[in-house]
C-alpha cells in the first residue's frame, strides 16, 4: 500500500507552484515507495519549483517527470542517492522552462542522457533545456563530461563541477568545432571544478567566450596553458592547491591577482617547448593584426561602434563612503529567500514621457522575463526617500502594514481582501475571467503564513513583494537616483538575470531620452520600447554616452556575513554585448 503524502495532497488542493520536501518522515515514505519520487508529484502540472533534498532513500526519479511538469522552472535534487540510470529515465524528455537544475551530492558517474551524456547518442534536433542557466553537478563521481551538454543547454551561464573525479578540463565538455551553431556555451561565465583530479587544463578553455570566473583549485595541474591569457573576459581564477612545476608561477597563484597571472602566462612564463612557443608566436601575430585593423578605417568603425554602446560604471563598496546594506532575517528563507539589490545613479525622467516609458518598461519586464512575477518581482524606489540600513524580513499578514502605491496605509491581509473584491468586481463588469493590475498576482501568496517585506531604518515597509511598493519611496519625474530590488522564491541566479536586464533597459531609456529631446508636453509615448535604440541611418547623429553609475549593495545575514553582492565581477554578463561595464 502506497504511503500517504499530505504535502502533495495540500499542494494539489491549493494549486501550489512551489514544493519543497525534506526531513526524516519524507525519507521514510520515499523508502517505502521503493526509493522513487512519489507518483503524486506528477499530478501537479502547475509546479514551477520542486525541491527534494537530503533524502538518502531517493535512488531514482521514476519516468514521466518532463511530460508531467512542463512548467518546471527550478529542480533541486541535492544530497540524495540518485544514480545515472534512474535519473536519466526520470528526466526523460525536455524541460523547456527549466532555468536551475541542482543535482549536487548524489552518485552520478556520467551525465544523464537528457543532459547529453549518453555515449554515442545522436544529438537532439532541439535543445532539451533551452532556458537552463545554472547547473550544479558538484559532489558526484563524474569522470568525464560528454559533448552533448553544449547542445542540450546552450544558454548555460554557471556550471559547478566541484568535488568529482574529472581528469581533463574542458575535455569532452566542448564538442567538435561547428557541432553547435554559434559555438558552444556562448554565455558560460562561471566554471567551478575545484577538488577534482584534473591533470590537464586544455588550451581550448579559451573557446569559452564569456568565461569570467574559473576555479580549478586542489587538482593535479603541473602547468597552466598560455591560452588562458586569450580568454577575453576572464577576471577571476583560482589555481591554488596544484603542484605547478613553475615555482614562480606557483608563488603568484598563491598571492597575486588573476590579471598578473594572465600577464605572466601571456609573456611566456618559464619552460616553454617548441609547440608552445609556436602558439605564442601565432597569438602575437594575431594581436598585431588586430592592432593594424584598429589603425585602419575598419578600426575607426570598430571604435565608433564601441563608443556607441551603452555604458555603466560600477562603484565598488570599498570606494563608497556610505554604502547601502540590506540585512536578511532568518525567517525569509522559508517565504521568499532570494533578493538582489543595487543603486543606479544618473537617470533622467523629467523630459516628456520618460517616466511613463520607465513604468511601461517595468511592466513589460514583469510580464516577460519575470514570467508574470512568478519567477521574480522588480521594485524600484527613489533613493533619496530611502532610510538605510534596510531589513529584508517576514511579518504575519495581520501585522504587516504598508502604504501601497496610490492607496492609504493598510494591513497586508486587508489589502489582499480588498484586491480580491476588486478582482471579483472586474470580472463581473467585464464578464470575463482575466483581471488586470495587482489583482492577477494575488494567488502568488496562497498558503503563506508570513509575507515578505523590505523595511527601512524607520520601520516603514517600502516593499511588499510580489504585490506592491510603498507610496513612501515612489519614483517621480525629478527622481535621479534609484534603489533597485529584485526578489524571487525560485533562485538567486534568476534575480541576477532580471537585474542585469533591468539595468540594460534603464540605460537604453536614458539614452533614448538624451537623444530624443522632448519638451514637457510631448505626447510621443513609446510604450513598445523594449530593445536597443536604433539611430536613423539617414541622420548624422553622434552617440551620446553618459554612463550611469551602479553602486554595489551587499545583502548580509543578521550576523553580518555576506549573502550576495551585486554587481559582482561576474554579473552583467548576459547583457555584455549591448552594455559596456566600467569596473
Amino acid at each position: 500500500m502506497a504511503a500517504a503524502w499530505p504535502e502533495l495532497e495540500a499542494a494539489a488542493r491549493e494549486r501550489r507552484r512551489e514544493l519543497a520536501l525534506a526531513g526524516a518522515a519524507v525519507a521514510e515514505r520515499v523508502a517505502a515507495g521503493g526509493g522513487r519520487l512519489p507518483a503524486a508529484v506528477l499530478a501537479l502540472p502547475l509546479l514551477r519549483s520542486l525541491e527534494l533534498s537530503g533524502c538518502p532513500a531517493l535512488r531514482e526519479l521514476g519516468p514521466g517527470l518532463a511530460a508531467a511538469l512542463p512548467a518546471l522552472h527550478t529542480l533541486v535534487l541535492r544530497d540524495n542517492a540518485l544514480g545515472p540510470a534512474g535519473l536519466g529515465e526520470g528526466l526523460g524528455g525536455p524541460l523547456p522552462a527549466l532555468r536551475l537544475l541542482d543535482l549536487s551530492g548524489n552518485g552520478l558517474e556520467a551525465l544523464p542522457a537528457a543532459l547529453g551524456g549518453a555515449a554515442g547518442a545522436e544529438p537532439a534536433a532541439e535543445p532539451a533545456f533551452p532556458q537552463l542557466r545554472s547547473l550544479n553537478l558538484s559532489g558526484n563521481r563524474l569522470r568525464e563530461l560528454g559533448p552533448g551538454l553544449a547542445g542540450a543547454a546552450p544558454q548555460l551561464q554557471a556550471l559547478q563541477l566541484t568535488g568529482n573525479r574529472l581528469r581533463v578540463l574542458p575535455g569532452g565538455l566542448l564538442p567538435p568545432a561547428g557541432a553547435v551553431p554559434g559555438g558552444p556555451f556562448p554565455l558560460l561565465s562561471r566554471l567551478e571544478a575545484a577538488d577534482n583530479e584534473v591533470a590537464e587544463l586544455g588550451a581550448d578553455i579559451a573557446a569559452l567566450p564569456a568565461l569570467k570566473s574559473l576555479d580549478v583549485a586542489n587538482n593535479r595541474l603541473q602547468e597552466l596553458p598560455a591560452a588562458l591569457a586569450d580568454c577575453p573576459r576572464l577576471k577571476e581564477a583560482n589555481f591554488r592547491g596544484n603542484q605547478l612545476k613553475d615555482k614562480r608561477l606557483e608563488k603568484m597563484v598563491n598571492g597575486c591577482q588573476t590579471k598578473a597571472i594572465l600577464e605572466y602566462l601571456r609573456a611566456g612564463g618559464r619552460g616553454k617547448g617548441k609547440a608552445e612557443s609556436a602558439r605564442e608566436e601565432a597569438r602575437k601575430k594575431k594581436r598585431e593584426k588586430q592592432q593594424q585593423k584598429k589603425d585602419s578605417g575598419d578600426g575607426e568603425q570598430d571604435e565608433l561602434e564601441e563608443a556607441s554602446k551603452l555604458m555603466v560604471k560600477v562603484l565598488h563598496v570599498s570606494e563608497n563612503p556610505a554604502p547601502l546594506v540590506v540585512k536578511a532575517s532568518p525567517g525569509i528563507k522559508d517565504v521568499r529567500p532570494f533578493i538582489v539589490c543595487c543603486v543606479l545613479k544618473g537617470v533622467n525622467l523629467k523630459p516628456g514621457n520618460a517616466l511613463k516609458r520607465f513604468l511601461s518598461m517595468q511592466t513589460k519586464l514583469h510580464e516577460d522575463i519575470c514570467e508574470k512575477r512568478t519567477a521574480a518581482t522588480i521594485a524600484t524606489h527613489d533613493l533619496q526617500l530611502i532610510k538605510g540600513p534596510l531589513r529584508y524580513d517576514v511579518q504575519p499578514p495581520d501585522e504587516l502594514k504598508i502604504t501601497p502605491l496610490g492607496r492609504k496605509e493598510i494591513k497586508a491581509k486587508d489589502l489582499l481582501r480588498q484586491l480580491q473584491l476588486e478582482a471579483e468586481e472586474q470580472r463581473k463588469q467585464k464578464k470575463r475571467q482575466n483581471v488586470s493590475g495587482l489583482h492577477k498576482y494575488l494567488q502568488l501568496l496562497d498558503g503563506k503564513d508570513n509575507y515578505p517585506c523590505l523595511v527601512d531604518a524607520e520601520g516603514s515597509v517600502i516593499s511588499f513583494p510580489p504585490i506592491t511598493n510603498s507610496e513612501k519611496t515612489k519614483i517621480r519625474k525629478d527622481t535621479r537616483d534609484l534603489f533597485l530590488e529584485v526578489t524571487s522564491d525560485t533562485s538567486l541566479q534568476i534575480c541576477k538575470d532580471v537585474m542585469d536586464t533591468l539595468i540594460l533597459k534603464i540605460a537604453e531609456l536614458n539614452r533614448f531620452t538624451l537623444e530624443n529631446k522632448e519638451d514637457s508636453g510631448s505626447d510621443n509615448e513609446s510604450d513598445a520600447f523594449c530593445g536597443p535604440v536604433n539611430l536613423n541611418p539617414g541622420q548624422n547623429v553622434q552617440p551620446v554616452n553618459f554612463p550611469l553609475v551602479v553602486e554595489q549593495v551587499r545583502v548580509v545575514d543578521t550576523d553580518g556575513n555576506l549573502k550576495v553582492l551585486y554587481p559582482s565581477k561576474t554579473d552583467l554578463t548576459t547583457v555584455s554585448s549591448l552594455l559596456t561595464v566600467i569596473r
